[in-house]
């Protein structure tokens, strides 16, 4: 008969403010196998986990059961209570009762006897655990960072500073992500190409850091501190060790400035081979292959070839893929900016002077395309200026969630309007939030500038003899209003990058239901994901502000060079293994293992008095992170998973189902 322990956590009034913990203590002693139950007001705590310890010598406890939170956040720490206290740390079983029953069920006496029935079903399980061991594996020291934003950038930056090796990957041709695309940051109103462009070239100069720009990651394998990465280089047609970013090529080709351009939001146009901007890095010219007319219908003059003195043009280029290895990642991909023109009602590409937010960066910035200056579609200066918050945020027809910069950078484009044109301008909101350091001072400082705050979301713009109409009702009067502008800008705000799923199922990280990736735990592991040695940083995870989006990447950056610093990386115990004779050699097992951990193997055995050979499902130990799909898509039985076989998890069931354990 097993020694068992049980401690039932109060966890303050989490769990005790809807369980009768002292009952559910009481109760567990009863339960076979059970030598001491005790309940305690915090059990993770340092006295809390001295008490199991002693119990464990004092009563020659060979089982523990905790009922406490998630073990997702604590099993780590009860796991190594036990082993300071010399049990296999692995003979523990803990019961959710936080998530799975004080949160979830109100009724007193409901969640108690709820509690009853996970700790007699933890009990009847514990007593099948049996020693688990795991293998000690080599870390490849090189990391993987995937977006050229400013966070992508930060944490590149500081891995490599570190002395490790780093491979970034960014899609779009040139690294710089949005924050390239600004005028000016809040709210110090720092030139953002200023304080941006000095990491972008010590990016691409650090001798630690790969710069793999217009390229894509296509397919993940392998687990922490030994991933495989496959890279998927777009072709450019242009050699990049010949061009010399010169732009004479964009300046001879017939599609010049025909093309809306990414960088300016389509506030301007581009050539079919382009650099993406001026300060692009790196400086290379790239053709879209989309749109240059020779690529896409075979009739083109091909004036960038001529143009091109070096001879770079190269349109026999074509797509080809690399391999990495690589010991972690960080996913800093950014976020899209909401489209405006799912609300019909506020003219987003209906009505002419309407536009988003990032195209009045792209106005104001002296380096777009009207050179800085605030002007309407027809060349004029505005007279009056309407900035509109919540574009796709707080709204519950949309995104419910706040897009938490919308407020401020609304705020320091109505600054900027004030400081280049004598227009009036009005900000319509719902409420201020500037919770950053300085914010609150610069939204005093826009006050004071004669900005005019009308409190109340706008509704609907419309068109009246050649202005634009804006009608809110102002909650602070308590009436509709109607103010007429030239100019509209939407305050949009931050969603998930378009292609955010499918990233998530080539990393196998998990989405929160935002769409944003999702850490592991919002507070004590907020950077991380729950695929070990995937991280993530920017906004990403969710929106976030440029000196947010640089903490987090250094915090990112921070975990992996911890992960670095040591030579040996323990696998999971709690892995997938194959009962050879049960195998059929069917292999559906292989092709779900999300991390390559099954392969084919010949066996050779006797079946009665002849020897043959079959092919049967093998278990790399140093693969598997025990996922345990495998085992559910084999169809003998052959497959199962330490700590969750059938016996052990039949057990629990009929714990609970039929109120005695099995």
């Amino acid at each position: 008969m097993k020694r068992i322990g049980v401690y039932i956590c109060h966890c303050g009034t989490n769990i005790a403010g809807a369980v009768d913990c002292s009952k559910v203590s009481r109760y567990a002693s009863g339960l076979p196998g059970v030598v001491v139950a005790r309940d305690y007001v915090y059990t993770c705590s340092d006295p809390g986990q001295e008490m199991i310890k002693q119990d464990i010598a004092g009563h020659k406890l060979d089982r523990v059961v905790i009922g406490a939170c998630s073990p997702r956040m604590h099993e780590p720490t009860f796991r190594n209570t036990l082993a300071e206290a010399g049990l296999s740390p692995f003979h523990l079983q803990m019961a959710n009762l936080r998530e799975h029953v004080s949160w979830v069920t109100h009724d007193r006496e409901e969640a108690t006897a709820k509690a009853m029935d996970l700790i007699r079903a933890a009990v009847a399980r514990v007593t099948l655990h049996t020693d688990l061991a795991s293998l000690e594996v080599p870390i490849t020291k090189r990391a993987l960072v995937v977006g050229g934003g400013i966070a992508g950038i930060q944490a590149a930056l500081d891995i490599a500073n570190a002395g490790y090796h780093v491979y970034l990957v960014e899609r779009e041709p040139s690294i710089g992500g949005h924050m390239a695309q600004l005028d000016k940051t809040f709210p110090t109103l720092d030139c953002s190409a200023c304080i941006l462009t000095p990491k972008m070239v010590d990016v691409s100069r650090h001798p630690n850091i790969d710069l793999l720009a217009y390229s894509e990651v296509v397919e993940v394998a392998g687990y922490v501190g030994n991933f495989r990465v496959r890279v998927r280089h777009k072709p450019r047609y242009v050699d990049s060790s010949k061009c010399t970013g010169c732009g004479d090529c964009v300046e001879a080709c017939v599609m010049k400035k025909r093309i809306p351009s990414e960088f300016e939001a389509g506030m301007g146009g581009r050539s079919a081979v382009y650099i993406p901007f001026p300060q692009a890095v790196p400086l290379k010219a790239v053709v879209d292959g989309t749109r240059c007319l020779f690529l896409t219908r075979g009739k083109c003059t091909r004036a960038c070839e001529e143009a091109c003195s070096r001879g770079a043009i190269r349109f026999d280029d074509s797509e080809r893929d690399s391999e990495l290895e690589v010991g972690a990642v960080v996913l800093a991909t950014g976020y899209d900016l909401f489209d405006a023109r799912t609300k019909p009602q506020y003219g987003y590409g209906i009505l002419k002077n309407v536009i988003d937010g990032l195209q009045f960066e792209r106005l104001a910035c002296a380096s777009g395309p009207t050179d800085g200056k605030i002007v309407l579609a027809n060349g004029c200066e505005p007279e009056a200026i309407a900035f509109l918050h919540c574009i796709g945020s707080r709204d519950v027809n949309s995104n419910r969630y706040c897009s938490r910069v919308c407020c401020m950078y609304s705020m320091k484009q109505a600054h900027l309007a004030r400081d280049k044109t004598r227009a009036r301008v009005y900000e319509f909101y719902i409420d201020i939030r500037a919770a950053g350091k300085g914010y609150e001072e610069f939204y005093e400082r826009v006050q004071e500038e004669g900005v005019h705050f009308i409190r109340g979301k706008a509704a609907e713009v419309s068109e009246r003899d050649g202005k634009l109409v804006v009608r809110a009702e102002d909650t602070t009067l308590g009436r509709p209003v109607e103010i007429a502008v030239d100019m509209v800008v939407l305050g949009a705000g931050l969603t998930p990058r378009s292609d955010a799923a499918e990233v998530a199922q080539t990393f196998h990280v998990t989405r929160s239901q935002d769409g944003f990736f999702a850490e592991a735990h919002p507070k004590l592991r907020p950077v991380e994901t729950n695929t070990r040695g995937i991280f993530l940083a920017g906004a990403c995870q969710g929106p976030k502000d440029i000196p947010e989006s640089v903490a987090q990447a250094t915090a990112a950056a921070g975990k992996v060079t911890a992960l670095f610093a040591q030579d040996f990386l323990r696998t999971e115990a709690m892995i997938a293994q194959v009962n050879e004779a049960m195998c059929s050699g069917c292999l559906w097992c292989k092709p779900v293992c999300p991390f390559g951990a099954i392969e084919a193997v010949t066996i050779t055995e006797r079946s009665g008095r002849r020897t043959v050979e079959r092919e049967v499902a093998r278990v790399n130990p140093s693969l598997c992170q025990g996922c345990g799909a495998c085992t559910a898509a084999c169809r003998t039985g052959a497959m199962s998973l330490l700590g969750y076989t059938d016996r052990q998890v039949l057990a629990e069931v009929d714990a609970i189902c039929l109120g005695t354990p099995s």
